[in-house]
């Protein structure tokens, strides 16, 4: 029976972000740990997001956007603007540092925000691969067309078809456009599967959920109902049967690699993002 998680909203500043995983209720979905709406926020020209270095480790983060632009820079020397469609995939594995922030010309003038930043955890034995970055231009992404649906496969596979992301276990992760009364068929029912409502709102075994809902669906829910012009984002994969720690911006199967990462973060031990190495966020 599909359920509904709440989500823990932030208000940082001039925009908010509605945290739904990790949740009391669900830890993860698949390999999601971590799922973030952020905004949909409009910044007055001089203003926007301003995060500073920060390091990761054993996990792969994933962003979208629906609106708005964020300029990505990290340790490797990967310098990306992502756009509206496109996908950034960064594996952390045993250690990468960036920075999300704003061009000068985006900075300049009144600008949206709306979009999606997601955690996948990496299995056990893929934990401390190499970092690595990965942007991939929304052409390049799969579409997959059914009777009143359009559908983009970001990461993962689904379908029948295979996205371009380096990914490490089975998972699948989708922008949907739905028509009323179009049906979306759960793409695999063996796996672990949630959906988030952007916009309108479906209908899941009797039960409707509306914008803004993050819905956690079970094998049985193998029909989504669109009842009106939707936008959804499905998302899900093989169940991990070892869970990990969770501890800042650190993911790790040991709490011992978790401790290790914090000292290495408080010495100074990470690599620098290039051109963004002035300001750190500094341990909690």
């Amino acid at each position: 029976m599909a359920t509904k998680l709440q989500a823990d909203d932030k208000d940082l500043g001039g925009f908010t972000v509605s945290r739904v995983l990790p949740n009391q209720d669900k830890k993860m979905v698949g390999p999601f740990i971590f799922f973030d709406h952020i905004g949909p926020a409009d910044f007055p020209a001089g203003e926007g997001i301003n995060v500073r270095p920060h390091p990761h480790i054993g996990l792969a983060t994933v962003t979208y956007l629906f609106n708005g632009s964020i300029l990505h820079r990290d340790s490797l020397g990967s310098v990306q603007e992502i756009f509206p469609g496109d996908v950034n995939w960064m594996i952390a594995g045993k250690g990468i540092v960036h920075s999300e922030r704003e061009t000068h010309e985006v900075r300049a003038q009144q600008h949206p925000l709306h979009g999606l930043q997601l955690w996948v955890a990496l299995p056990p034995e893929h934990e401390t691969v190499e970092p690595d970055f990965q942007h991939i231009n929304k052409s390049l992404l799969p579409t997959i067309n059914r009777p009143g649906l359009m559908m983009r496969l970001i990461v993962g596979e689904a379908y029948d078809r295979s996205s371009p992301v380096r990914t490490f276990s089975p998972m699948f992760y989708l922008d949907i456009l739905a028509q009323p009364g179009a049906t979306l068929e759960h793409p695999n029912p063996e796996h672990e599967a949630a959906l988030f409502v952007e916009s309108g709102s479906i209908k899941v075994s009797d039960t409707v959920f509306n914008a803004g809902d993050f819905v956690l669906l079970d094998g049985n829910d193998l029909e989504i109902e669109s009842l009106e012009h939707s936008r959804l984002m499905l998302l899900g994969g093989e169940k991990f049967h070892r869970v990990p720690h969770i501890h800042w911006n650190f993911v790790a199967y040991e709490r011992s690699t978790l401790d290790a990462a914090r000292k290495r973060w408080d010495n100074g031990e990470f690599p620098r993002v290039p051109g963004d190495d002035k300001e750190f966020i500094p341990l909690p």
